[in-house]
């Protein structure tokens, strides 16, 4: 028996020793390493409402209106900027208005401005500079329209003040809707203008403005 025990005591200390060495031999397995890839240049952000988009450009605001040159009896001659579709009673409003004594039947105020013209506020029978209150668009070199009056076609050509309408006369420099009415009014009276000399006898037109109109009409 006691020989017995000693080989089961024997036996069991070396199976110890064997499964004590079999743990120690084998590797033991590794977790895989677990890696995060960084956010590459092609990745788009979320941007936040109201931002604007990366890379777009804000497009920049644009202002309308009209420039234009404001002289003659006016409280404050100089340039003016207005809104678009302004008219001649706005930028006389903005040179601090017309003084006293001023001309303003010479004026068509309703009339729309055109960016970098000249408004002119006349004194009675006073001609305005070259240019002054006469848009150059639709004009030919003097300033009048072409073909007008009944004249020989072509731009420029004088108005017959003996033909020529209401509108035709109020696109000479300095002849306001008023002045050309009277125009017409004289014409009526007297039947027909025999010389451009009798425009002086015209309530509102003075010696320079008649030497104004001289090359600009015809009889």
């Amino acid at each position: 028996m006691a020989v017995l025990l000693v080989l089961v005591v024997a036996g069991v200390g070396f199976g110890i020793r064997v499964a004590l060495a079999r743990s120690q031999g084998e590797p033991q397995p590794v977790a895989p390493a677990t890696s995060v890839a960084a956010p590459t240049e092609g990745v788009h952000k979320a941007t936040p409402p109201g931002a604007p988009a990366s890379g777009s450009a804000t497009p920049a605001a644009t202002t309308t209106g009209v420039v234009v040159d404001v002289g003659g009896q006016v409280r404050r001659r100089g340039v003016v900027r207005l809104g678009a579709g302004s008219r001649v009673v706005d930028a006389l409003s903005a040179a601090g208005g017309p003084l006293p004594g001023a001309d303003l039947a010479a004026l068509n105020q309703a009339r729309v401005l055109v960016d970098g013209e000249l408004v002119f506020v006349p004194r009675p029978g006073e001609a305005p500079p070259a240019g002054a209150n006469q848009p150059a668009s639709g004009t030919g070199a003097t300033g009048v329209p072409g073909a007008a009056g009944g004249g020989p076609p072509g731009a420029g050509a004088p108005v017959d003040l003996n033909r020529a309408t209401a509108e035709q006369l109020d696109a000479l420099p300095g002849v306001g809707p008023a002045i050309a009415a009277r125009i017409l009014e004289w014409r009526a009276q007297h039947g027909r203008f025999s010389s451009v000399d009798e425009l002086g006898e015209v309530q509102g037109i003075g010696p320079k403005m008649l030497e104004r109109l001289r090359a600009l009409v015809r009889t």
